[in-house]
């Protein structure tokens, strides 16, 4: 796997309607995997590569959409006080438990600027018990630049946005990053296709790659990419939740790391097809890809907007299981992301 495309994928800055970073990015990696690319009116990146083999006694061939979507959870900023300090708005939904002490990068046309996010309020040493056990609301949580009022307004305007900001982390096992959520995803797409390229047979299918924006404020990319690919088959590429750590009971884990990848039976946006389920268990099986069934029982990814778009397609999800979602600390197993990466281009290579 190449691991540097995946920490340059998620630490690259780009949330909901600001995806362009990450969209230059993948237009630059996947030169010459794809026949053509274009980007729409939303801002996703649609690149289609045509089948490789003929398709089975000589229909035509099944075009299958992959839904990666680019963005992550971040702010906007609206306003900056007479302080300097900056006062945003998120995009994306965030557990405000997260966000304390926050280092975060403001991104402008004039560069990208660090600082610090806290909430309004009183440090330990002055507070009461009740002050510190109180949970702020995102409205209340600043950032502060640690320059001058003049300078701040200077440099920053309402509307530039703000990223969390860590650096991303390899262990032997696992990798830690901010935006695994949904980077994870468009590695995936790129590297499953990287793998049918160099295949000996090919592919029969027609693979549509939409590299979805907007994604984490209601699918809305992937909506009208949907409308416009018009897929026979749709599968969205997404992480799921991975609760196999303390405090969570273990029948609500959902999926557990190191068990493979996942596939997703159920959500709140969809179900997935009966039959696609079983054609991806036996390419599993077939191949020795460890897998795992999953239900999340809130939460939705890009494969529901393809399912209901147009005329409608059946559709699955493919996920991997990350710990600590919606956080700077996402982690992901590499054997689960090598297995997803495998069983999507075994898949997408056995469709006739």
């Amino acid at each position: 796997m190449d691991i540097d495309l995946f920490r340059r994928l998620c630490e690259t800055p780009g949330i909901p309607g600001r995806e362009e970073r990450v969209r230059a990015l993948i237009a630059k990696e996947t030169k010459g995997l794809y026949d053509a690319s274009s980007t729409d009116a939303m801002g996703s990146l649609i690149a289609t590569r045509k089948p490789t083999r003929k398709a089975a006694k000589g229909a035509k061939p099944v075009r299958v959409m992959l839904a990666a979507h680019m963005d992550e959870i971040g702010f906007f900023v609206r306003h900056i006080d007479e302080q300097g300090c900056i006062w945003v708005n998120p995009a994306g939904g965030f557990d405000t438990r997260n966000l304390f002490a926050s280092r975060v990068l403001v991104c402008t046309p004039k560069g990208d600027l660090k600082g610090v996010m806290n909430p309004g309020g009183k440090p330990i040493h002055i507070s009461s018990e009740a002050d510190r056990t109180k949970v702020p609301g995102v409205e209340e949580f600043f950032i502060d630049l640690g320059r001058d009022a003049d300078e701040v307004k200077r440099l920053v305007e309402v509307g530039d946005f703000v990223v969390l900001d860590q650096p991303f982390l390899e262990t032997p096992k696992k990798l830690v990053s901010k935006a695994i959520d949904n980077r994870l995803a468009c590695f995936i797409a790129i590297e499953a296709v990287r793998k049918l390229a160099k295949r000996k047979n090919g592919h029969a299918c027609e693979i549509v790659t939409a590299f979805t924006t907007q994604e984490e404020v209601g699918l809305r990319g992937a909506q009208t990419a949907a409308y416009a690919v018009k897929a026979d088959i749709g599968v969205g590429l997404d992480v799921t939740l991975a609760c196999d750590t303390p405090g969570v009971p273990d029948n609500q884990r959902v999926t557990k790391q190191g068990l493979g990848a996942g596939i997703l039976i159920q959500d709140s946006s969809m179900i997935s097809d009966a039959a696609l389920v079983d054609e991806v268990v036996a390419i599993a099986k077939k191949h020795k890809i460890a897998y795992q069934k999953s239900i999340l029982p809130r939460g939705g990814q890009d494969g529901a907007a393809i399912q209901r778009a147009g005329v409608g397609a059946r559709c699955i999800a493919i996920v991997t299981g990350t710990r600590y979602i919606h956080t700077t600390t996402e982690m992901v197993d590499k054997g689960d992301l090598e297995a997803t990466i495998d069983l999507l281009a075994e898949w997408l290579g056995s469709i006739a």
